[in-house]
């Protein structure tokens, strides 16, 4: 094992410095992920309070504004005169897309989900007693880090806690147990006769994927396995996951841009409310314009696809977005999902972000993806073990 030291007589600050420069300096090549990895991890233990930029270039952090208390708080401007909405926002949280139910209690997703539903069930919000239960539970059962179960449980962690979103035991602030606003119960409003029809047609396939390739489904190649796993998009709106929860916001005359740390996906959006395309070019994110309501910046995205499927809406959801700050270190993002065809009525759902004082991370998952290598290959030795015919 390879082991580092460093004198006592150097500071901190001093050796982060010379790593950066040594980055900087060196021959220009694509690093790989692991090394940008470490580069970071050893530049944040040596130089707490700082960050790494682009290049490797170690920038202090800047801290969050607050309010003081007694003042009041105005929204900021930009040079343009429009709310500032600029810097890079965290929506880490625990809370689901939908309220449970009694019959969601004791289900769950592996163990490094939340395993603690029961305590959400049928409430509207917990008390301060029972939200601190709750993520104390919360933290318990996603700690990726345990070593009890089988080799399985081990497996299905995959990553250690380092990687995770230490935000996403919590609750939202107000603990509201779910991120549906309206309906008022907090669950998805029924689905169409169609939608379930194609719901019922989508298992079926999927079914008879595992009935034909195992349980895992068609591995013959990349463009059989999820668009996730294959690191190409991420669906909008933004929901809480277990890592990478952050968006940046750029401002420009006329302009914002809106970018997702998760597959880093940006929507370039002008804000005179006009569109740029006909209804027949269709994008994996949509069509998104906007506008200013008051302090407000509304994103109405039209255009999609239909093969990201978020949630089993068709090609002709209309999604609106709205982002308003509340004060200083806060944003309210609430969007409303209209899609007649999937739907029986529209839809909303609220949640805050804050603001971060770390940086904002390339995503560098579809470049670097030795995942899906080692998925293919493992399909090709399963076959090989069961004494199935090998697949190019």
């Amino acid at each position: 094992m390879v082991t580092y030291a460093r004198s006592p007589k150097a500071s901190r600050p001093a050796l982060a410095a010379a790593l950066a420069r040594a980055i900087a300096e060196a021959p220009v090549r694509r690093p790989s992920r692991c090394f940008g990895v470490f580069v970071w991890a050893v530049a944040v233990i040596m130089c707490p309070g700082h960050e790494v930029g682009a290049a490797g270039l170690l920038r202090q952090r800047q801290p969050a504004s607050r309010t003081p208390a007694g003042r009041t708080w105005t929204v900021p401007r930009t040079p343009d005169g429009d709310p500032d909405l600029q810097g890079v926002w965290k929506y880490a949280t625990s809370t689901p897309l939908e309220r449970p139910t009694q019959r969601d209690c004791n289900q769950t997703i592996g163990d490094v989900r939340i395993v603690a539903p029961c305590a959400l069930a049928d409430k509207e919000s917990l008390t301060e007693e029972e939200a601190a239960e709750f993520e104390r539970r919360s933290r318990q059962g996603s700690n990726a880090d345990r070593r009890d179960g089988n080799l399985e449980n081990e497996l299905f962690r995959a990553y250690n806690n380092f990687w995770y979103d230490d935000e996403r035991v919590k609750l939202i602030k107000s603990h509201r147990t779910s991120l549906i606003v309206d309906p008022a119960h907090g669950k998805l409003p029924a689905l169409t006769a169609t939608a379930i029809k194609d719901a019922q047609n989508r298992e079926a396939a999927r079914a008879d994927l595992a009935r034909r390739y195992g349980e895992n489904g068609r591995m013959d190649g990349p463009e059989d396995r999820p668009l996730s796993e294959r690191c190409l998009s991420v669906r909008i709106p933004v929901l809480p996951a277990v890592y990478n929860n952050n968006i940046q916001i750029v401002q420009g005359q006329g302009y914002v841009v809106i970018v997702n740390e998760m597959i880093h996906d940006a929507r370039v959006i002008p804000l005179d409310g006009q569109r740029r395309v006909g209804r027949a070019i269709r994008q994996w994110i949509g069509d998104s314009v906007g506008h200013w309501e008051g302090s407000t910046l509304v994103v109405e995205t039209t255009n999609f696809n239909g093969k990201a499927g978020f949630r089993g809406a068709t090609a002709n959801m209309r999604l609106t977005e709205r982002f308003a700050r509340i004060d200083g270190d806060a944003l309210r993002y609430r969007f409303t999902v209209d899609d007649p065809a999937t739907w029986v009525r529209p839809w909303t759902a609220e949640f805050p972000m804050t603001k971060s004082t770390e940086g904002f991370f390339e995503f560098a998952c579809h470049e670097g993806n030795y995942g899906i290598a080692g998925v293919l290959r493992g399909a090709r030795a399963a076959e090989s073990v069961q004494g199935a015919k090998p697949r190019p």
